[in-house]
């Protein structure tokens, strides 16, 4: 404040002084000739354009430091429940679907873009095993569907995804993983998401050469109760030996923290990996092709080291990132 009223008495001050010498030279030189008048005044009526400048910014920074105040005291009245209510309540939700074959890295990215937004990431599976657990209504049909040996029907799982983001932790926003599949499927969760006045706001799929995931996929071995996943490549546990032909051996692949025995999940076979590419690219690609004139999708290159994975991803997370 004492600056500011230092800076307003010099304005002041200055800009008196100089329209007071202006007038006199101005006078002076009117006799010596309108030309020479003229050069004499326009220079001084330029300084003093400036100081007025001077004082009105002064002013207008003053004003800002006042506005700012203000605003500082408004947010301090606010607690941290409180903001976080009013971010909940009128800011749109970030809700993502995180798209890539099988072995591309979503359950390496997916986690550790969770962590960072603080939002959940969203398996269907996990939210059908949920809504059965819980015996909730939508929950019931599913498990009826599944005890008969029926496919659960979009409607259901629908059903369940909406229940789901209801919940709390989804206030902010949540990453859909494994859900659309189909281009009927996204079409029905728009429709749900704007009955609930959102909408989705970004797709990222993660792109890996069908030839580099089989070496990914073949060579993946899973800890079933825990769900930890090694690779005879990239990430081998540390009891893995190998026979003549450089391939692990069964009866030593074992869990590191447990010691118990992994297995190889049924389709990570390269015969079975054709079929879900084959299945994968089929579905996919009309669901990108669906949400690409919104200018919401982006593509990220996984077959490069993780941190630049994680750099493009970043990159796509961005407002306007693609």
């Amino acid at each position: 404040h004492q600056i500011a009223a230092t800076m307003n008495t010099v304005a002041r001050t200055a800009t008196r002084r100089l329209v007071s010498n202006a007038s006199r030279r101005a006078a002076s030189t009117l006799r010596q000739g309108e030309h020479e008048a003229s050069r004499a005044v326009l220079p001084l009526m330029a300084v003093s354009a400036t100081v007025g400048g001077l004082y009105f910014w002064n002013n207008q920074l003053q004003d800002n430091n006042n506005g700012n105040a203000s605003y500082a005291q408004c947010l301090s009245n606010n607690t941290g429940e409180e903001v976080e209510e009013k971010f909940a309540t009128y800011w749109p939700r970030n809700i993502m679907i995180l798209f890539g074959p099988p072995g591309a890295g979503k359950g390496t990215h997916g986690p550790k873009i969770e962590d960072m937004l603080g939002i959940p990431q969203l398996s269907t599976g996990d939210m059908l095993r949920a809504a059965v657990a819980a015996k909730s209504e939508v929950g019931l049909k599913a498990a009826a569907v599944m005890k008969a040996g029926g496919l659960v029907s979009d409607d259901i799982v629908i059903g369940i995804i909406r229940d789901r983001i209801r919940e709390a932790d989804c206030k902010f926003g949540f990453i859909l993983d494994g859900f659309p599949r189909t281009l009927v499927q996204a079409k029905e969760l728009d429709k749900m998401l704007a009955e609930e006045g959102a909408c989705v706001t970004k797709v990222v799929e993660l792109q890996v050469p069908d030839e580099v995931l089989e070496e990914r996929i073949c060579g993946r071995w899973i800890h079933k109760k825990s769900g930890r996943s090694y690779h005879v490549k990239y990430a081998p546990p540390k009891s893995m030996k190998k026979d003549g032909e450089g391939n692990p051996i069964p009866e030593s692949m074992t869990d590191d923290e447990t010691g118990e025995a992994l297995i190889q999940r049924p389709d990570d076979t390269a015969a079975a990996l054709v079929k879900r590419l084959a299945g994968y690219h089929g579905e996919t690609v009309p669901i990108l092709k669906h949400y690409a004139p919104g200018g919401i999708v982006s593509e990220v290159n996984a077959n490069q080291g993780m941190d630049g994975v994680w750099g493009e991803v970043l990159s796509a997370l961005k407002r306007g990132g693609n």
